[in-house]
């Protein structure tokens, strides 16, 4: 039988059938490399945006920690949400400080920025009064550009007041740059500043100033019961010196009748010499022991005064008593506590 096929050939020898070749032609090449080319894209974008999204973060939280400086007119900062640590503002602002500082800013520019904070009003001074002052007198005075803007770090996270006026005074005290009378000053404002709750201005010492060691405290204490019992009478408070001012505070605070006195010598001082010479005075000299008249007649004077029964503290004002205390009013009986304060009121009216 012949070995070929109707077709006219035999079988095929498998040593003389060589192999498909399997290269890749210009098409698929092509597409191979488009493939790569986009998966490659696909990985540098994916990388792209996860990069971006880090660092968008980053900037939020800096923003939010007040660490992104921006640029803001100074028409668009306001200074009347918090009272200034500095008793004689207009002194400050004519100082031969405030001209080096002006110097300073006229030659090299803001090098330090000021600290804001955001209010419905717009942006409200936090920290850097002397640097804003300076900035409005230079652009005042030469109208440069220049000097229509301060650098600015902006606290948009919430802030307690307490928070805010720690933070305004915190440069400063750091700095030793505030008398014990400005220190005091601040704490008399917080205590007036009708967002901080009935706190007196004694107890916002401690958390205002909570980092200055216990006898700082006790002697800025000693300053906000001398300007809270004389009051405008102190004509020069930053003037007064701090041992001076402890013992007359400590003198007063023994014998409050004698503040009616030592007031009106002070409405005849001319200055600060004058004003530390009745001062020493006034120490130095032995005194008879208070009155309880003469007490309750200081007592009416002064705009407030506080103390302890037990655990609560009473703070009396023209008009108000307002009892802290640990108590739970809500849980005591209605008709008990009724009952409580007509015995209060009976032994006021029988006083």
């Amino acid at each position: 039988m012949s070995g070929k096929n109707k077709f006219g050939f035999g079988p095929l020898d498998a040593g003389d059938v060589s192999p498909r070749k399997r290269d890749v032609g210009p098409m698929g090449a092509a597409v191979r490399e488009a493939a790569s080319s986009l998966n490659e894209s696909s990985e540098n974008l994916v990388e792209q945006r996860r990069l971006n999204a880090a660092d968008a973060k980053a900037f939020r939280l800096a923003q939010e920690e007040g660490r992104v400086l921006i640029s803001i007119p100074l028409d668009e900062i306001r200074t009347d949400d918090l009272p200034r640590d500095r008793l004689d503002l207009s002194a400050v602002s004519t100082s031969d400080e405030m001209e080096e500082l002006k110097a300073s800013i006229r030659e090299r520019g803001q090098k330090e920025p000021i600290e804001v904070f955001l209010t419905e009003g717009g942006y409200q001074l936090k920290k850097g009064w002397r640097r804003l002052n300076a900035l409005q007198q230079l652009r005042q005075e030469s109208g440069d550009v220049r000097f229509a803007k301060a650098v600015a770090r902006v606290s948009e996270g919430p802030a307690s007041r307490i928070d805010l006026y720690i933070d305004m005074v915190e440069e400063n005290v750091i700095r030793e740059d505030l008398s014990f009378a400005e220190m005091a000053q601040v704490a008399i404002a917080a205590a007036n500043d009708a967002d901080m709750e009935g706190q007196g201005a004694d107890e916002l010492v401690g958390r205002i100033y909570a980092s200055l060691h216990k006898m700082k405290r006790s002697y800025i204490r000693s300053f906000v019961y001398l300007l809270e019992v004389l009051g405008e009478d102190l004509k020069f408070p930053k003037a007064v010196a701090r041992n001076l001012g402890v013992e007359v505070a400590r003198k007063l605070q023994s014998n409050p009748a004698l503040s009616a006195n030592l007031c009106n010598a002070l409405l005849k001082v001319e200055g600060p010499e004058d004003q530390a010479e009745i001062l020493r005075r006034f120490a130095t000299e032995v005194s008879e022991p208070p009155s309880e008249k003469a007490g309750e007649r200081v007592r009416q004077k002064n705009v407030k005064y506080e103390f302890h029964v037990g655990s609560a503290k009473v703070t009396a004002r023209r008009g108000e008593c307002r009892i802290l205390s640990d108590v739970d009013f809500l849980s005591v009986d209605r008709r008990r506590l009724q009952k409580a304060i007509e015995a209060f009121q009976t032994v006021l009216d029988g006083a």
